[in-house]
């Protein structure tokens, strides 16, 4: 199976008190596969994998793949700190029916390259399911997945691809020299590098703002399949200065809001992350204003 296209990775919409609203869920998921997108990824940073229950998880990803229904596949986010919980909550996705799994570094203790191979391959070794390995060195105390590293993964059985959010267009085109690409896909992780990345080989994306603006990111990747590069980079023009938009809140609190000014409320984040204050709402709703979204 060779991931391609655009696979957002799914807010997961909450209710003012903080607990799960699924409804919110699969009206979201709706919206997405309305837009055309090419796959479905709860349980991603975007999705606060950090701040969820273990039950929570479970009932995430159970509501996804039910409600998806087969429309497209559904991947579920499995990492964690210890390879023993990545091991525990990746069976959980693959009984409750997520096509394939992702896996972030351990974002605590920084492992040395050999402990994260160690780590991914046991992990790769419990599932049958497809498992992309999740490179995002600014929220994982500056570990990366090197790219030898990922050319030694790329031969793991099950190991079928990776998420680079690095936000280093070389070391993306690294990853795709040194992994083959019958059988191993790069994704990009950093939006405003999506059609460079598609442009030196990577098979698509996982970006975050898809959840805010998806015709942007799939118009993106429909325009380049098509060899309009006109078009995809007028796509790209208007996506960047949403994505930029996101640093005006902490972590992914810009998602869920830009998503309620557009009128697709998903509920807060949970805490310690805030709501934003008047003035950076404004900021974004002008944002959002210029590009036509609004």
């Amino acid at each position: 199976m060779l991931l391609k296209g655009i696979i957002p990775p799914v807010v997961t919409p909450l209710r003012a008190d903080e607990s799960l609203d699924l409804d919110g869920l699969r009206a979201h998921i709706d919206f997405l596969l309305g837009k055309g997108v090419h796959g479905i990824f709860v349980l991603g940073t975007t999705g606060e994998f950090y701040a969820l229950s273990e039950d929570e998880k479970q009932a995430v990803v159970a509501c996804a793949v039910t409600h998806v229904n087969g429309r497209s596949r559904v991947y579920a986010g499995t990492g964690a700190e210890t390879t023993r919980e990545v091991v525990r909550l990746t069976k959980m996705a693959e009984k409750e029916g997520a096509d394939g799994v992702s896996v972030i570094t351990p974002y605590f203790i920084k492992p040395s390259q050999a402990e994260l191979i160690d780590h991914f391959r046991r992990v790769a070794d419990s599932t049958s399911k497809p498992v992309v390995l999740y490179n995002n060195p600014a929220t994982c105390g500056g570990v990366s997945i090197e790219p030898d590293t990922v050319a030694r993964l790329a031969e793991t059985p099950h190991i079928v691809g990776i998420k680079d959010s690095s936000g280093d267009l070389q070391n993306t085109i690294e990853l795709i020299k040194v992994t083959p690409r019958d059988k191993f896909a790069v994704l990009n992780g950093r939006d405003t590098l999506l059609l460079a990345a598609l442009m030196f080989g990577a098979s698509g994306a996982i970006p975050a703002t898809c959840n805010i603006a998806p015709e942007f990111c799939v118009g993106i990747y429909e325009s380049f399949t098509k060899g309009d590069l006109p078009a995809a980079r007028r796509y790209q023009d208007l996506l960047a200065p949403v994505r930029l938009a996101l640093t005006l809140a902490t972590g992914n609190g810009a998602v869920k809001e830009a998503m309620a000014l557009l009128g697709r409320p998903a509920g807060p984040n949970r805490g310690p992350i805030s709501a934003l204050p008047a003035d950076k709402r404004e900021k974004l709703k002008a944002i959002l204003t210029k590009v036509e979204l609004m």
